[in-house]
């Protein structure tokens, strides 16, 4: 589903106040449970990849720049055409979050070899927003405020990257960084949201999902590629 459906802009997304019908409150309950099961395949996928040499030779050639691109294709496009059943369903969306995490194999096992701690302070940020906005709907009831939101995932984000600091010593631009990213991760994801509660077409919570785990997919990746460089790893993944 994309947000285009909906016919708001970004701003209007994100100053949006809804009320929820049953209908709507019980679906995106469900899409950020769904989006908590592509999180976790995706951490399972990730530890593989970061362990394994031969997955992370292979995907940074062209053949698995291929494959990967393929993969993180036909996947989600096999979900929106299964999103009516719910074991279909539920099954590709855990395997396009295990293919996700696999595929990030060169730049996961790079960081595990340069910073490991890196890893760590990135799953962290990205963590902490994923847990923040999921709980902020899981406690918002029959209304959706999405500046209500912004200002609870925005904070977390921030007492997130401070609290790094203190325990993996990554420094005030790091701390920059994380938090900056951190914020742009929670605008993603109410965006996102907001966009979902109000399609027309929101009959199921699949679509959701999917947007909801590319936008924290690509919140991981760029905190993690930064955090590389604060660290003097010099590299980004391909």
């Amino acid at each position: 589903m994309s947000q285009s459906d909906t016919g708001m802009n970004t701003f209007q997304r994100l100053s949006a106040t809804t009320t929820l019908t049953a209908q709507q409150a019980a679906v995106i309950k469900q899409t950020y449970m769904l989006f908590g099961l592509s999180v976790v395949s995706a951490m399972a996928g990730g530890a593989i990849g970061a362990t394994s040499e031969p997955l992370a030779r292979f995907f940074s050639g062209w053949i698995g720049w291929i494959v990967a691109i393929a993969a993180l294709n036909a996947i989600p496009y096999l979900a929106m055409a299964v999103r009516h059943n719910p074991v279909l369903g539920v099954i590709t969306l855990f395997f396009d979050g295990f293919i996700s995490g696999i595929v990030l194999s060169p730049l996961l096992f790079f960081a595990a070899l340069v910073a490991p701690s890196m890893i760590a302070a990135a799953l962290v940020i990205t963590g902490v927003v994923f847990v923040a906005i999921t709980a902020f709907i899981f406690l918002s009831g029959r209304t959706f405020s999405a500046p209500r939101g912004l200002m609870i995932g925005m904070f977390a984000a921030i007492v997130a990257a401070i609290l790094l600091n203190s325990f993996m010593n990554i420094g005030w631009i790091g701390v920059l960084v994380s938090a900056g990213i951190g914020i742009m991760g929670v605008i993603s994801l109410v965006s996102s949201t907001s966009g979902v509660l109000n399609s027309p077409d929101a009959d199921s919570p699949i679509p959701g999902a999917l947007a909801l785990f590319a936008g924290v997919f690509n919140i991981f990746v760029a905190v993690l590629n930064l955090l590389l460089r604060l660290a003097g790893g010099g590299r980004s993944n391909d």
